[in-house]
């Protein structure tokens, strides 16, 4: 009798023969133990057949349990009803493959950030979920976009590494999405979307020059230009951008603090009203502020013995970055801004203003500036720049700015920075090559263009407010 026979509703099924057969054995093991009892009790040799019995009942017990030691066997998994777990897995799938064997290998997950519209309507956002469930696709945060007609659904998903792109968005395509954007996601997309904004607005009330970077982390990949109201090289300056600023598809305008324009450009996505009023807040932000950068300042010791101070710098600076520049030589202004050396001042106020990047400040003993460094958010880009007095010059200070703007940039997120310099500026060229980085040189019409693609491991990141956190929790501990 099969297995199947023998089992009902997961329990063994009795029959009535085994019950029969049961109840015979037991009426004759009475029988046989009855007329045991009466030979021993009224036989002559009665207590030696008694000894007899109970040595031959040990010695079958001892050579049974021998015998099951040394035999050790089980009943037959057709008389137990049991069946055997490896068929039992081997049987489960289809495919005839062990689940078990497919648990034990390890499953590759790839995190997707994803963009769709669905429609503005009841069971639109279930549907999607199922199907992405129906792929083994975990959503790990979403959020909404409301539009004037549907809504944009951002998600940021974990699925199975083997589904590719174009399955999610046939999914996406089939639950009813449109317009569907992905890419690939990495683990600081994992942090939500309050805890981001709230950090972004930390870091640029403690620094203007965060505003362009806060920009860029909270619209992700895009383009961000900084158009003062009044160029340095004179004539027009750019159009005038209302209060509440404008919204075009790809491209939204904000008005700058200090008067200029921020120009906000993402030509593979557009911009949704929620990012922009998103945008719109932190620029509010850093316009209500007003100017500031932090004020830690590291005192270096020279070889020489003597010490100089580093520091941020920005427009307050600018009188002391002028009466510099009247030191510098001809040859040292000329290597570091290209073109007539009567222009160099009107830079100035440009190239210290936080709104287009940061500047460090190395300063002597006796107060005054004696050189300059530059990191220039050019778009999507990122520049450096150096100037240091010819009396200070070969001394390393240059290249301790370097470093120090190179940590900002790796800080920021920035792939690479770049130096426009000459052949013959020997001095920018070796702080360059004293970075540690792979470099690329590019030379046009006599202008050398150095590139250093950034590693966050060889280069030492300082934050560029820790001085200011440092001073909050020195207050935290007096209070």
């Amino acid at each position: 009798m099969s297995d199947v026979t023998r089992r009902r509703h997961g329990r063994p099924v009795h029959h009535w023969r085994r019950d029969v057969v049961e109840l015979a054995a037991l009426f004759t093991a009475v029988a046989v133990a009855d007329g045991v009892a009466n030979l021993i009790g009224h036989g002559p040799d009665g207590p030696a057949l008694l000894l007899i019995s109970a040595l031959a009942l040990l010695a079958t017990a001892a050579f049974h349990t021998w015998w099951a030691r040394r035999h050790g066997h089980a009943p037959p998994p057709k008389d137990t009803d049991a069946r055997p777990a490896a068929v039992e897995r081997r049987q489960a799938g289809p495919s005839g493959r062990s689940s078990a064997a497919r648990d034990d290998v390890p499953t590759v997950s790839a995190l997707w950030r994803m963009r769709t519209t669905v429609r503005d309507e009841p069971g639109s956002l279930a549907a999607l979920c199922a199907a992405l469930a129906g792929r083994h696709v975990d959503i790990l945060s979403l959020q909404t976009h409301p539009l004037a007609e549907g809504t944009v659904d951002e998600f940021l998903l974990r699925a199975p590494g083997r589904l590719e792109a174009s399955e999610l968005i046939l999914a996406v395509a089939s639950a009813g999405g449109s317009d569907t954007w992905i890419e690939r996601a990495d683990a600081h997309d994992l942090v939500d979307a309050p805890t981001r904004v709230l950090g972004l607005a930390t870091r640029t009330a403690l620094d203007a020059a965060e505003l362009p970077l806060a920009l860029r982390q909270l619209l992700g990949r895009c383009t961000i230009r900084s158009l003062p109201g009044r160029p340095a090289s004179g004539g027009r300056g750019p159009e005038e951008v209302p209060a509440e600023g404008v919204l075009e598809d790809t491209v939204m305008r904000l008005r700058a603090p200090e008067g200029g324009v921020i120009t906000v450009e993402r030509p593979y996505l557009p911009f949704t009203p929620t990012e922009f009023a998103r945008a719109r807040a932190l620029v509010e932000l850093d316009t209500r502020l007003g100017p500031r950068i932090p004020r830690s300042q590291d005192v270096l010791t020279l070889p020489e013995g003597e010490a100089i101070t580093v520091r941020r710098a920005d427009t307050s600076d600018l009188r002391a970055a002028r009466q510099m520049h009247e030191r510098c030589s001809t040859r040292t202004l000329g290597l570091r801004y290209h073109g007539p050396v009567g222009d160099a001042n009107r830079y100035l106020s440009h190239l210290l203003s936080p709104r287009f990047g940061r500047t460090l400040a190395a300063q002597a003993p006796s107060g005054r500036i004696i050189g300059l460094g530059h990191l220039l958010w050019d778009g999507d880009e990122t520049e450096v720049a150096l100037l240091v007095e010819d009396d200070w010059q070969r001394r390393g200070i240059g290249a301790e700015l370097l470093g120090r703007l190179v940590g900002m940039a790796v800080e920021a997120g920035c792939a690479s920075v770049y130096a426009v310099t000459q052949a013959s500026n020997t001095g920018m060229v070796a702080a360059m090559r004293g970075l540690g980085l792979p470099l690329d040189y590019q030379i046009e019409e006599g202008t050398l263009v150095i590139t250093a693609r950034l590693d966050t491991t060889a280069a030492t990141c300082r934050l560029p407010y820790a001085g200011r956190l440092e001073e909050y929790d020195r207050r935290a501990l007096r209070d």
